[in-house]
């Protein structure tokens, strides 16, 4: 989720009900310390508590260091990233590649876990690859080092995001500690989360690629574990006005240029399956300014509006194509 859950995506997770939104992954490495990009991932002023920094590396020492230059700026929960499958991190031996060098994985969070006064937490996958599955010991071990959570993917490094998110290694995992564990992957919808704890017995379920363009989810998941029933779509009134004030947020957070452009691809994911969308994304991806994206986005929302109060996504028997030639009538 690196390039979407910075500080605007994690405040408007926070607002719909997300109980924790860590932030993007920041490198261990000291001497980016001072880059732009790197001091923007730890900028969480006005950020609603707790707190959460996730780092990546793969050397102890940098680690401990990355972990408490966090602290000493803020972070009041220090999140250890070895779940990310990610080319260019696992290509220096961090992320998931980790998973296959437990010895260093021991290192580290015994650095990271003494180092710093605040939890610690990890996210890990379910191994390597489908034939090294080794979350248990993993876990285990972060437990018996000091590590206070655990979040865990249901795919090992070599399944990327491909194919289907598996539970059974989760449950093992729950049954083999005792601290929380957080269950994500493939959960996007209410229904799925249900499932997913109840399968596996997590303590909680962690939100991805599924709120992108649709942080209501927290909302509607919590709804529906204690309901057992449904909230309405959103109104297409609100989901324009979010979207807006989440744009302000992106332009103000990185500068005109640079949140315009950030901004297209939250656009695309707000809209994406809506009636006329398909058009309406290749149009927003041609403008080169801030005015032209709102005065854009206000005009598709005023067609929109005029099919219905709440949103109403594209089904499989109509193409975006012809949701946008219903548009335009």
């Amino acid at each position: 989720m690196a390039g979407v859950t910075d500080r605007p995506f994690r405040m408007l997770c926070k607002r719909f009900g997300a109980g924790l939104a860590v932030s993007e992954m920041v490198t261990s490495n000291s001497l980016l310390y001072g880059s732009a990009k790197t001091l923007r991932r730890a900028n969480h002023q006005g950020e609603v508590e707790p707190i959460s920094v996730q780092i990546a590396g793969a050397d102890p020492r940098m680690m401990a260091e990355a972990a408490r230059y966090n602290v000493d700026n803020g972070a009041q929960i220090i999140d250890i990233n070895m779940g990310c499958p990610a080319k260019k991190i696992c290509n220096v031996m961090a992320g998931s590649a980790l998973l296959r060098d437990e010895p260093l994985v021991s290192r580290i969070l015994k650095a990271v876990v003494a180092a710093v006064d605040v939890p610690v937490t990890l996210k890990i996958r379910t191994g390597w690859d489908k034939q090294n599955r080794n979350a248990v010991a993993v876990a285990r071990m972060a437990e018996d080092i000091g590590v206070q959570a655990l979040a865990m993917h249901g795919r090992t490094r070599a399944c990327a995001y491909m194919g289907d998110a598996e539970y059974d290694t989760i449950a093992a995992v729950k049954q083999a500690i005792r601290i929380p564990l957080i269950a994500n992957g493939d959960i996007t919808t209410p229904e799925k989360a249900r499932h997913v704890l109840d399968y596996t017995k997590a303590d909680a379920v962690m939100i991805g690629r599924a709120a992108q363009g649709r942080p209501w989810i927290f909302r509607e998941i919590e709804h529906f574990l204690n309901t057992g029933t449904h909230m309405l779509p959103p109104a297409v009134t609100e989901i324009h006005q979010v979207m807006l004030e989440h744009l302000a947020d992106l332009y103000d957070f990185y500068g005109d240029l640079t949140g315009m452009r950030v901004a297209r691809k939250h656009i695309s994911w707000y809209t994406k399956g809506l009636v006329g969308s398909a058009n309406f994304r290749h149009h927003m991806n041609q403008l080169q300014s801030i005015e032209e994206q709102l005065a854009a986005i206000d005009h598709f929302f005023t067609q929109l509006q005029q099919h219905g109060e709440r949103l109403q996504y594209v089904d499989g028997t109509e193409t975006e194509e012809q949701g946008a030639e219903a548009l335009a009538a």
